[in-house]
């Protein structure tokens, strides 16, 4: 006798329903939300022509309807995601603007195994092979984005936003929000991208799409070792230190393999050293697939964002802005990214006519104006009474997209930041005993953490 289909055991019909339906009847959302971004929650949904599974990415612009830049950047990321057509693109399908509900919706391909990062920790023992295999699909796509005329770049290339269908050992690159098209000259201005994977050139904003190679240089080194890059450093701006001044993320020295290590430092080269996509698919390390180690086969690395080490930054003289005899104007401008978060830009200008741009993320939740004053006038050599100015014009800022944003008070210990230790990085490290990874630099000592209270950290701009 054939079994009951309606059985106790069936889904809830809730889930089985359609909550909303496209305007061509074609696609239909279900409730179960697959991930949130900046603006943006992604649901399952289904593609009732071909009778697959498609993710529904539902962008609410109410909040950006304020901010004409904002919403000119959405559109002109819905309107790239159409025109592009690569295996190791995220493939986009249909898109629509939902005026009564103020959101714009798009219809992408449901990728089954999430990001490369989350992958990539799940799975920790992956043959160097299959290593190669992932890097030369990501290559693939930045061909092809660099192939257009003008190019296209992503400039925020990290394992977060390359997504991976397991099933299938294939790899596509995705979140193109702050991808843009180079137009007339091969150059481009102003980025705010993830300081981890940001090449020595994005800070003077002035670029072209080889920061897309240094990026993908900086995925490579965090799969191999499960680390973020300049975990070492506890904010973004001692990353802009390392990076400006040529130094490499501590965890390059702890990938022993000579071919992996070669390889990874010609995509983190220098700008006029660092090789296109185009060359680096010719390069005998992607060519050969002799190697049959397994990366990660002891690896225990994890990614400790809140319990990293840093060592102590000396910073030239002439990189200094110390001296009481010279004013400073400051003013601050915001860009809201999400419901959480605004990305905002303090200029500092001196009598001398020098300035510099400093760009960071300011949680709404977790972080202060005073506190991010704070660390800013400690790491970047300010006087003390700027953090009154500062934290001022951070609080009215925030207010101009917040209109109920109260205004945090300046405590008399403000000028000080809590300093907390830790060594668990370095213990959890040596434990590991990866083959890749060379254990005398796994030791650590005098490790210190200073960061904002939501662990973010901020980024700067000497010009």
């Amino acid at each position: 006798m054939p079994q009951d289909l309606s059985s106790d055991h069936d889904p809830d019909d809730s889930d089985t329903e359609f909550i909303e339906v496209d305007p061509s009847g074609r696609f239909g959302r279900y409730k179960e939300v697959l991930g949130k971004g900046a603006f943006k929650k992604v649901y399952r949904a289904f593609d009732e022509l071909e009778g697959i599974e498609v993710a529904w990415n539902q962008v609410k612009v109410a909040d950006l309807l304020r901010n004409s830049e904002d919403l000119e950047r959405l559109y002109s990321e819905v309107h790239l995601l159409k025109t592009l057509k690569h295996k190791n693109i995220i493939k986009f399908y249909y898109s629509w603007v939902d005026t009564k509900n103020e959101s714009i919706n798009f219809i992408t391909e449901i990728f089954t195994s999430g990001t490369l990062r989350q992958y990539r920790k799940k799975h920790k023992y992956v043959d160097l092979r299959a290593m190669k295999k992932w890097s030369r699909q990501i290559l693939e796509g930045l061909q092809y984005l660099h192939s257009h005329d003008p190019p296209v770049i992503h400039r925020d290339l990290k394992c977060d936003n390359i997504f991976v269908n397991g099933n299938q050992g294939e790899v596509k690159i995705g979140d193109l929000g702050l991808a843009a098209i180079l137009r007339q000259a091969r150059s481009a201005h102003s980025v705010i991208g993830t300081p981890e994977f940001m090449a020595p050139e994005l800070y003077e904003e002035e670029y072209n799409e080889l920061v897309d190679i240094y990026a993908f240089g900086m995925c490579l080194l965090e799969l191999v070792t499960f680390e973020y890059p300049y975990v070492e450093c506890a904010n973004a701006a001692q990353i802009y230190k390392k990076v400006t001044s040529g130094i490499k993320p501590a965890s390059l020295e702890k990938v022993t393999d000579p071919s992996v290590r070669a390889f990874i430092e010609k995509c983190i080269a220098k700008a006029s050293e660092r090789l296109p996509a185009k060359e680096l698919l010719m390069d005998p390390f992607l060519q050969s697939d002799e190697d049959y180690k397994s990366i990660g086969r002891s690896l225990s690395l994890r990614t400790h964002h809140s319990k990293g080490s840093f060592d102590q930054i000396d910073i030239g003289e002439n990189a200094k802005d110390s001296s009481p005899e010279i004013s400073r104007d400051f003013t601050v401008q915001g860009q809201r990214r999400d419901v959480h978060t605004i990305f905002l830009k303090l200029r500092i200008a001196d009598s001398s006519g020098h300035y510099r741009n400093i760009h960071f993320p300011f949680d709404i939740e977790a972080d202060t104006a005073v506190a991010v004053a704070s660390e800013m006038v400690e790491e970047l050599d300010l006087s003390d009474q700027d953090v009154s100015t500062i934290a001022e014009m951070i609080d009215a800022e925030i207010r101009s997209h917040i209109s109920d944003w109260a205004s945090s008070e300046l405590p008399e210990d403000s000028f000080t930041g809590e300093v907390v230790s830790s060594d668990s990085s370095a213990s959890e490290a040596k434990e590991a005993g990866s083959p890749f990874l060379n254990e005398s630099t796994l030791s650590a000592g005098n490790l210190a953490l200073e960061r904002f209270p939501s662990g973010r950290g901020f980024g700067c701009c000497r010009i």
